[in-house]
């Protein structure tokens, strides 16, 4: 009966285009960190888009937004799409943000052809899932998978002003009641741009999400002693930063000893004092991302790092400070979900194959509390977050038609126009 319902393709490369007018760049991205004014004036539109649509918009208390159709039976729980609204600095168009305005246009779609689903639908806004200016990465949807603390999460800061999480929720307007462990899903579906090469490789339409590699996210601080670069003797110095170079070298040691599905890498987040070419570094923070699919692996990469900082630390004469600030298990997604979405590619003849995903994602903690799966759209290059950020028109159709059809089979069809 509704086999042949196709979601509005110009529609929902419009709401992308005029979304990315919100912190737009010179160079054709994104500027739109989480919680930040431009954050606000995202959601805001998104809120009267989805209210347009008939939907009704709730906020929990770290700012999700669920934006909800009810369905023939509400009594049963929702089944949830989305991603989120938040960019890199100076990110792209379409990561996360095509998540969110694809369930969006799975609404509208039912809108336009008067389809009703048994369970109700929520198309969802994830806060702070780029940890840009507030770390860690995926923290409200972190929160409620119970990885985070409520308490810990709201305590965050921001790296530009210090404001809390809590303080910048409330400035902005979305620090809502609603209790965020008190929101099940029947199931939840992220469509994401791929964010590597494969798909686009491979000339590939669709990922078919169904694993995601695990993640350890570290804080370093080596701290040595200050003095002048031209009557210090080398054998005498302290130099943090020399420090720091030799982890740099060991993190990408760790990880092609790994190979291949291994990825360690110390971020461009650097702080190195006192700030003077002329005085030996005597401090430096910095942090250290490891991935794999294993957590076996993961693991035996946490203990080589730890080795090795301290070995540097006691070589140099350095105090070292290291912190764990998040750990993300890899995930096998649900198999109910991830047929669903099988299905709906075959359904519809378009190119698709199983893929693990390389980043994080909300849906990974989302995982910990409902049947969940993710779809994945080529991008250009496998290029993300950066303005240069590309994905085509007819590859984000696909996907999202395959959620639409994905979402029909999971939360059941009620009745249809015709």
């Amino acid at each position: 009966m509704t086999s042949d319902i196709r979601i509005n393709s110009q529609r929902l490369w419009d709401s992308i285009m005029e979304m990315a007018t919100i912190g737009a760049t010179e160079n054709g991205g994104s500027h739109r960190l989480t919680l930040s004014d431009e954050d606000k004036i995202g959601r805001d539109l998104f809120t009267q888009w989805c209210e347009d649509a008939g939907m009704t918009v709730t906020v929990d208390e770290l700012g999700d937004m669920f934006a909800r159709r009810e369905g023939q039976d509400n009594s049963q729980h929702p089944v949830g799409m989305g991603s989120h609204l938040d960019t890199q600095p100076y990110g792209g168009k379409f990561d996360g943000v095509f998540g969110v305005l694809a369930g969006l246009e799975v609404i509208r779609t039912l809108n336009d052809h008067g389809i009703q689903t048994v369970a109700p639908l929520e198309v969802v806004n994830w806060t702070n899932e780029e940890g840009a200016r507030i770390a860690p990465s995926m923290l409200a949807s972190g929160v409620y998978g119970k990885v985070f603390d409520l308490d810990w999460a709201l305590s965050r800061t921001t790296v530009d002003t210090g404001a809390t999480m809590d303080d910048e929720l409330k400035r902005i307007g979305y620090k809502g009641d609603l209790p965020i462990h008190d929101h099940p899903f029947k199931g939840f579906f992220e469509c994401h741009i791929e964010q590597g090469p494969i798909l686009d490789n491979a000339g590939i339409s669709v990922g078919v999400v169904n694993t995601a590699q695990g993640f350890r996210w570290y804080d370093v601080t080596l701290e040595g002693f200050a003095s002048h670069t031209g009557s210090t003797p080398m054998v005498s110095r302290r130099n943090a930063l020399l420090g720091m170079a030799k982890i740099v070298q060991a993190v990408d040691d760790i990880a092609h000893e790994h190979a291949p599905l291994a990825r360690g890498t110390v971020g461009s987040q650097v702080s190195v004092e006192p700030g003077s070419r002329n005085i030996i570094p005597s401090k430096v923070s910095f942090t250290v991302d490891m991935r794999h699919p294993s957590a076996e692996t993961l693991d035996a990469m946490d203990s080589a790092l730890r080795q090795v900082c301290e070995e540097v630390a006691y070589e140099i004469g350095l105090e070292l400070s290291l912190e764990q600030i998040s750990y993300t298990e890899p995930v096998a997604f649900d198999e109910t979900c991830v047929s669903a979405v099988k299905s709906a590619c075959e359904m519809l003849g378009v190119s698709h194959q199983y893929i693990t995903s390389g980043a994080g994602h909300d849906a990974c903690y989302v995982a910990n509390i409902a049947p969940t799966s993710m779809l994945f759209a080529p991008c250009k290059d496998g290029i993300s977050h950066h303005e240069s950020e590309s994905a085509k028109q007819e590859d984000l159709e696909a996907v999202t038609n395959v959620l639409l059809h994905a979402v029909l089979d999971y939360a059941g069809i009620s009745s249809a126009d015709g």
